[in-house]
């Protein structure tokens, strides 16, 4: 089984002990990113919060009064239609951004964003990140990147949704869940995984069961736990890889790197 402490997002930020509050111990990628300078300007503007499970960061469609740099747990921007089907468009963990409209001269996106996956990270109200933005050239530029890796994320999940089967589509969720939580278990419904895939809960019973049988993951009240890695890489279509190489590209500067994990 594959050591999963080499997975992108975890590997660095469980690297080192450095001391609590500097640079070399933040957890989110984008901020460990930037140079010092920047980082300590950013500081005061950072507040840190702690995000339950299902608190809602922003409502489709209203305004976002802030981002969220997230140092544990999992977002996810949901789009909502009118009969209440609810699928997921995308998933953000330590690293990225949460408010990317804002950083692009939005106020608000036809998408709710809520935490999928409880954690911690750091706040900065909308003002202070607008003026942030336009102070620090590396942060900006940077930032824009990720959006660039997020709209890549969006549109290999629409693709990967019309054509790609429940098992694969289940797959590709659960690795990429998987890198955005410390250890092998996924605090996850059924239900709320149907949510997530657009599916029906009877569909996600089958996939999960499938998966399960084939001694990838397992199941128990509300929990999934990861237990064989390549195996779900196997199982999961090829977007699962698309978007790790993109995600890649932005902290490692290659489109090809995958730290051990045999793509």
């Amino acid at each position: 089984m594959p050591d999963h402490t080499q997975r992108t997002a975890r590997a660095r930020t469980s690297s080192g002990r450095a001391p609590q509050g500097s640079q070399a111990a933040e957890p989110n990628l984008l901020l460990r990113a930037i140079p010092a300078k920047e980082y300590a300007r950013l500081i005061p503007q950072l507040e840190a919060v702690t995000l339950v499970s299902e608190q809602v960061l922003y409502e489709a469609n209203e305004p976002i009064s802030a981002v969220y740099f997230l140092g544990t747990g999992v977002a996810s921007m949901v789009s909502i239609m009118r009969d209440g089907a609810t699928v997921e468009v995308s998933t953000v963990g330590n690293e990225g951004l949460i408010g990317v409209p804002l950083l692009l001269g939005a106020l608000s996106m036809p998408v709710r964003c809520f935490l999928q996956v409880p954690g911690d990270g750091k706040r900065m109200k909308a003002r202070p990140f607008a003026a942030a933005v336009m102070e620090h050239r590396y942060f900006r530029s940077l930032l824009l990147r990720y959006t660039q890796v997020l709209f890549n994320q969006v549109a290999q999940s629409a693709a990967c949704n019309g054509a790609h089967a429940i098992e694969q589509r289940c797959a590709r969720w659960l690795l990429m869940t998987h890198d955005r939580v410390a250890g092998d278990m996924v605090p996850l419904t059924h239900e709320f995984l149907g949510y997530m895939l657009g599916v029906r809960r009877e569909s996600v019973s089958v996939a999960a069961e499938t998966l399960q049988r084939a001694g990838l993951i397992e199941y128990r009240r509300g929990k999934i736990t990861i237990r064989d890695r390549a195996g779900l890489e196997a199982a999961s279509c090829e977007c699962y890889g698309v978007v790790r190489a993109s995600l890649d590209a932005l902290f490692n500067g290659t489109s090809s790197s995958h730290d051990g994990r045999g793509h």
